[in-house]
């Protein structure tokens, strides 16, 4: 069977890659470059996947989605746009029922863009999505505090940036493009300028009353 070259990745991409695909019967062979990892695949996808992860996504909704951007492989990035509209998130099961449903993609291939573009999460996202901006203003200004203050709130585990309850969701960007309102912090594209420890717990307090009624 031939090799498909399906992508150019760092050296400490290539872990990650291993732990995904042995779910799915992907061989990965790493053929490394002076600066990075040249990785090919010998697929052996077993006839059972597509019948496996209708067990555990919607796959009509996938396939609702799929046909409304066309059914090509040419609209993958509008389809896992709305992929991630749905879910919040792009399920590992969803990147492989897409692989292998639309002529022309693998697992593999569809696994490689997600992780390529940033605007793509594999992990879920909580129904309110902070963002703290740790650009130069914002961290000068103080932006780390704010972010230690949301995380302490909401009781965030070490290594953990969504609650358990799925509620919030907390990530840090490089900028937000609001450096004159600095340290700046966006819930669900709400920004809220000249954030402190005090205030920012207020506004998530706020929130959580609304969602107790």
């Amino acid at each position: 069977m031939p090799y498909s070259l399906i992508a150019l990745l760092p050296s400490n991409k290539i872990n990650l890659l291993f732990k995904y695909f042995s779910r799915i019967n992907i061989i990965l062979i790493v053929v490394y470059n002076n600066s990075c990892g040249l990785t090919e695949t010998k697929e052996g996808i077993g006839a059972g996947i597509m019948e496996e992860n209708s067990r555990k996504i919607d796959t009509k909704k996938l396939d609702g989605i799929i046909q409304a951007c066309g059914g090509d492989k040419s609209h993958l990035i509008a389809i896992l746009q709305k992929v991630q509209e749905e879910y919040k998130y792009l399920p590992e099961d969803a990147l492989i029922y897409i692989g292998t449903k639309i002529e022309g993609l693998s697992p593999a291939t569809v696994y490689g863009v997600a992780t390529f573009y940033a605007q793509f999460s594999l992990d879920p996202k909580g129904k309110y999505e902070i963002k703290v901006c740790d650009g130069t203003a914002c961290h000068v200004r103080g932006s780390m505090p704010v972010l230690n203050a949301i995380k302490a709130h909401l009781k965030l585990e070490e290594g953990k940036m969504t609650t358990p309850d799925g509620l919030f969701s907390l990530e840090t960007v490089s900028c937000l493009g609001a450096c004159g309102l600095a340290p700046v912090c966006v819930i669900n594209g709400k920004v809220y300028p000249q954030m402190t420890s005090d205030a920012v717990k207020m506004v998530l307090d706020t929130l959580l009353k609304q969602e107790r009624g």
